[in-house]
């Protein structure tokens, strides 16, 4: 061999460029589609409201109701796995902790605590069976889905008679509750405080993906998790850890809601589960796992309440709604797919 040959160049230490390094962002799909939707709504919104203060407190307000638990579902996607439960699980813990308090008398904030840990101990549950029987976690969580929709009909129309439960509003420490889970914000615009427990959920959950060791295995667990185990990530710690979280972050909605509007109807919650999984798949998450971002997942939520705000604001039928959140999926899958291609085939 020539003395002047020059040697190969180690891939692993070519500096990638700028633009593949903005591709390779799971979000920017979403982004893109974010803009574009803001401003379909914004030219045909006829109330002259979308675009102001005003509009964004209404949309963001329908957003956080998704995004607080989509970018939990989020995480769980990408590490490889479905939570179908998520969705009832918020009407059961509203439930749990109304039933507490108008019922048996206990203390509001008691009633709090021991709904995260009721919701814990369900998150726990499902990621301890899908571990244990290795069967895909949509079984697993389809199954709790039906078996806590059957528990919050039967339970509540034997303890009350209805299928709902009310008068929260009278019970001790609700205004300190109130404040912290039901109040608004930056008056006359009245920014619901959900909004910033979304926010707050979503930047908590982007420094865990990018800063820690355990977004590290997150990655590692959807991407390969026979590779992941054999490097020595806590696959079934991993997983069932993001089943609880994803678990209370549904019971944070369901106090939310008991809380704000002081009542709940026994199937409250019940198909939400699947905006949580189309805002996170039109945030980027691949449905095999391996791949996405909390941000993502926000902007997705951000998509999904721009739509349903929009749409109203537009005089449009609302029944073309679930169309719209359709056709919002399938382009999102469609425009992420082409970007992944391009940033795969990009130049270094």
């Amino acid at each position: 061999m020539s003395a002047t040959t020059a040697a190969p160049k180690d891939e692993r230490l070519v500096k990638t460029s700028r633009l593949t390094r903005t591709l390779r962002r799971p979000e920017l799909g979403a982004l893109l589609g974010a803009l574009v939707v803001y401003a379909l709504f914004a030219v045909t919104d006829r109330t002259g409201s979308f675009a102001t203060i005003t509009g964004t407190a209404n949309w963001t307000d329908a957003a956080s109701q998704i995004g607080i638990v989509a970018v939990p579902v989020a995480l769980l996607m990408i590490a490889g796995e479905f939570d179908l439960s998520a969705g009832v699980l918020v009407g059961t813990s509203g439930l749990f902790c109304g039933l507490l308090t108008t019922n048996y008398g206990v203390n509001l904030w008691l009633a709090i605590l021991l709904t995260f840990a009721f919701a814990a101990g369900i998150g726990f549950i499902n990621g301890w069976l899908v571990m244990l029987t290795g069967l895909p976690s949509f079984i697993v969580t389809l199954a709790m889905f039906f078996s806590l929709r059957g528990i919050n009909l039967g339970v509540t129309k034997i303890l009350t008679d209805t299928v709902r439960v009310a008068g929260v509003g009278n019970v001790p420490s609700y205004d300190s509750a109130q404040k912290v889970f039901g109040s608004e914000l930056w008056a006359p615009y009245n920014f619901k405080v959900a909004v910033i427990w979304w926010l707050a959920i979503t930047a908590v959950a982007t420094l865990v993906l990018t800063k820690t060791r355990f977004g590290n295995w997150i990655y590692a667990v959807g991407g390969d998790a026979n590779a992941a185990r054999n490097t020595g990530v806590p696959v079934r710690r991993t997983k069932i850890t993001l089943f609880v979280l994803t678990a209370m972050s549904a019971a944070l909605l369901g106090v939310i809601n008991i809380i704000r509007f002081k009542s709940m109807q026994a199937g409250q919650g019940v198909g939400q589960e699947f905006y949580y999984i189309i805002a996170a798949v039109v945030g980027g998450c691949l449905l095999t796992g391996g791949f996405g971002s909390a941000i993502g997942a926000a902007i997705g939520a951000s998509i999904m309440g721009m739509a349903f705000i929009g749409i109203a604001f537009a005089g449009w039928n609302t029944d073309w709604t679930f169309l719209f959140l359709g056709v919002i999926l399938f382009a999102a899958v469609l425009v992420n797919t082409y970007i992944g291609r391009r940033a795969q085939g990009a130049r270094k």
